[in-house]
């Protein structure tokens, strides 16, 4: 199964997708879409990061899609045109008709790091120590990763699960 992790973000929006073959995670590709804060203009930003994501989508075809939850700060505003840049992650996946896992960041790294409050450097480190001889484009790609990372794992014990209740029933 491939799968696609995305890391919403409104100037810098990772992307990271792999493959899972039962245990075996192997990575296929990954990036970082940019809309340029220069020009102000949200509108034209989001649709900037909405047709990078498409040709993402249409270049890697994943089957299934991951986006990290919007956390809350202090800044208001911010958080809001976060939460916009999160809304075209999971616009996108969803017109590929892929159903969306959603992610808290500290269930990613808790997932891929074994501690929820982990720093950057340690998901970035476990991500390459799962995923041996990824290039990884920046932070926001390796933070995308991580969320694909962290679906694969929630996929196969769901299965797990399905296959357990199959032959309890």
């Amino acid at each position: 199964m491939r799968v696609i992790g995305i890391d919403p973000g409104l100037r810098n929006l990772g992307w990271g997708v792999i493959d899972v073959a039962g245990s075996r995670l192997t990575h296929v590709a990954n990036g970082i879409c940019h809309s340029d804060a220069g020009d102000g203009d949200l509108a034209l930003r989001l649709l900037t990061l909405h047709s990078q994501l498409t040709e993402v989508l249409r270049a890697w075809t994943p089957e299934a899609a991951a986006v990290e939850h919007t956390f809350v700060n202090k800044d208001a505003v911010a958080t809001l045109k976060l939460g916009q840049a999160r809304g075209i992650a999971l616009l996108v996946p969803a017109q590929f008709g892929l159903a969306v896992g959603e992610y808290a960041p500290n269930a990613v790294k808790k997932t891929v790091v074994g501690v929820g409050h982990a720093a950057k450097v340690q998901v970035d480190h476990m991500v390459r120590l799962q995923l041996p001889g990824v290039q990884i484009a920046g932070p926001d790609a390796a933070d995308a990763l991580a969320i694909a990372i962290c679906h694969a794992h929630h996929l196969q014990s769901a299965g797990r699960l399905q296959a357990a209740l199959r032959v309890a029933g």
